[in-house]
């Protein structure tokens, strides 16, 4: 079966992703990691984690503050919420922007592949109007583009905690899984 349009996009990011953790100097890896590097591991994609959804924008945008692996207070403002089912389940979550001028939007989130398959303190997803933003204003929220922060590569970065809001009481087996260091 020939790969549609979209998974070959998903396809071809990973390549690029780990063509750049394995040879690029801005790498996140330790430069003693790079030259063994085989790839991230990725789950499958899967159609069934990809979703267009509508933007719940909260009127009353607070402020949070989250810890970050460093040990410092970051500062996020509440945005959004998308609403969506996974596995029959009812899910929302959060979505951040670190200014409110910004357009993109950040979505922290943990599941329960936390830990075992994927990385223990959650994973990303950034969308970005211009490639996630549909005619019809829906945001195309795709785990499938699921990342691990930089801090589940080296000690060298710091990175927010995902607020519990945003912790999935579902498995989301899209994405990145955990790395192997070394």
């Amino acid at each position: 079966m020939c790969p549609t349009p979209w998974e070959q996009r998903i396809e071809e990011a990973r390549k690029e992703k780990d063509w750049f953790f394995g040879g690029h100097p801005q790498s996140p890896l330790p430069a003693g990691q790079r030259g063994g590097f085989k790839g991230l591991t990725y789950y499958p994609i899967n159609r069934a984690y990809r979703f267009a959804l509508h933007l719940h924008e909260h009127e009353d945008k607070k402020v949070i503050e989250t810890g970050d692996t460093a040990g410092q207070m970051r500062t996020l403002w509440r945005y959004g919420e998308f609403r969506f089912r996974i596995e029959l389940r009812d899910c929302t979550l959060q979505a951040y922007k670190s200014d409110p001028g910004e357009e993109s939007l950040f979505i922290p989130f943990r599941d329960e592949t936390c830990g075992e398959e994927t990385y223990r303190a959650g994973r990303y997803l950034d969308l970005e109007p211009a490639r996630h933003l549909t005619s019809e204003g829906k945001w195309i929220v795709d785990f499938n583009e699921a990342y691990n922060p930089w801090c589940a590569y080296s000690e060298d970065y710091a990175c927010p905690f995902v607020p519990p809001e945003n912790w999935l009481q579902v498995p989301v087996r899209a994405g990145e899984g955990s790395y192997e260091h070394g």
